[in-house]
């Protein structure tokens, strides 16, 4: 059994992958060839977006949206501290102080209020001067965007949509990566969408911040002159391989792999739900499902439940075992976890099950049971 069964995709969706991946041989234009603005042309319209400009991963994406946001030394920019560590990381490279925030110990996203909290606390020390909210859509859920724009609009900050697990969901019809400011995602192998490598976009409505984008991502260079660099800017373009790889896989994702991951997502809650604490999505809002994640009574259950799971070949992950602010790389600003009590406990209790549209209801029923077990 696997985790993510990227071999059952690759098998329905091996004619029209093999197909483009030999076109883009034949054609030889590796680099920025035709299949990647026609990727970017069917992700914006999709999203709801005018422009979407391909980089080279998820973490780039981030980066280059925080340089188009002006962050820099000096400037905070408020993450949630449940998350992987390119949603700090980004703002660390280019100079400026990550804030972490804790969750929502229900949904997994950044809790508003200890956001507020986090931005009067900068404001009082006035060392910093508050940037940029990160939300992160985790596990497929977006973060609570109705309150955390009012939050954003009182206090003068941008926000920056990380989208890299919430590609596909929704809050009332609007879909992932069409919030705040600017929005990214990744195409991480194990993302809602995947490649086979790594890959990443960015997301906007302005023109300027579209061809400015495109600039950054090829070291900064003119749109005329690929040898007049403008500014200082990154190597970071979407091979055209992946960009061929990801548009049957994006047609299949809107086709239909987003109902059938909420079909096996409803499987595993009617089943579980009662014994388990369950995921937890809002009235409104539609998740991706990036993963299925159970909270446990405590890490010595957990340790024995996938124990128990490995027995009988079924994989489990623990996404994320220790807050962002548990870092050895953020140890220096001594952050202590009675900040963080959510973050804490989600560290200790939370597990994802296997979780993919492939997956057949006969699968989670022996999942389950040997869960209950």
């Amino acid at each position: 059994m696997q985790f993510r069964d990227l071999k059952a995709q690759y098998q329905a969706l091996k004619p029209e992958i093999d197909a483009g991946i030999e076109a883009v041989i034949e054609s030889t234009a590796f680099i920025l060839g035709k299949p990647v603005s026609e990727l970017e042309s069917k992700l914006a319209e999709y999203v709801g977006k005018k422009y979407c400009i391909s980089c080279a991963n998820g973490t780039d994406a981030l980066q280059l949206a925080l340089m188009i946001l002006g962050v820099g030394p000096g400037d905070a920019v408020f993450t949630t501290d449940f998350t992987y560590f390119a949603s700090a990381g980004t703002s660390s490279i280019l100079g400026a102080t990550p804030v972490f925030v804790d969750i929502d110990g229900r949904t997994f996203n950044m809790c508003p209020e200890a956001l507020e909290k986090a931005i009067k606390k900068v404001l009082e020390e006035g060392k910093l001067n508050p940037k940029v909210i990160i939300p992160v859509d985790l596990f497929g859920l977006p973060a609570n965007y109705p309150q955390i724009e009012v939050i954003a609009k009182k206090y003068g900050l941008k926000i920056l949509e990380d989208g890299a697990q919430g590609f596909g969901g929704n809050i009332k019809g609007k879909r992932a990566c069409s919030f705040g400011d600017i929005a990214t995602t990744s195409f991480f192998p194990a993302k809602p969408l995947g490649c086979y490598g790594d890959g990443g976009a960015i997301f906007t409505e302005d023109e300027e911040v579209d061809a400015r984008l495109r600039s950054l991502r090829a070291q900064g260079k003119s749109p005329t002159d690929k040898y007049d660099n403008r500014e200082i800017g990154m190597n970071s373009r979407l091979d055209t391989l992946q960009a061929a790889i990801l548009l049957p896989k994006l047609k299949a994702f809107i086709d239909y792999e987003l109902d059938a991951v909420n079909n096996v997502a409803k499987w595993y809650t009617e089943r579980l739900s009662g014994t388990f604490v369950t995921p937890y999505v809002p009235e409104g809002y539609y998740s991706s499902w990036a993963q299925y994640t159970l909270m446990l009574e405590c890490s010595a259950q957990r340790e024995e439940i996938q124990r128990k799971l490995k027995e009988h070949d079924i994989p489990s992950m623990i996404y994320y075992p220790r807050g962002l602010h548990q870092q050895e790389a953020y140890h220096v600003m001594q952050l202590s976890d009675e900040d963080f009590p959510n973050t804490v406990a989600a560290t200790k209790r939370v597990l994802s099950l296997p979780m993919h549209p492939y997956l057949d209801e006969e699968t989670v029923e022996f999942v389950v049971n040997a869960i209950i077990k």
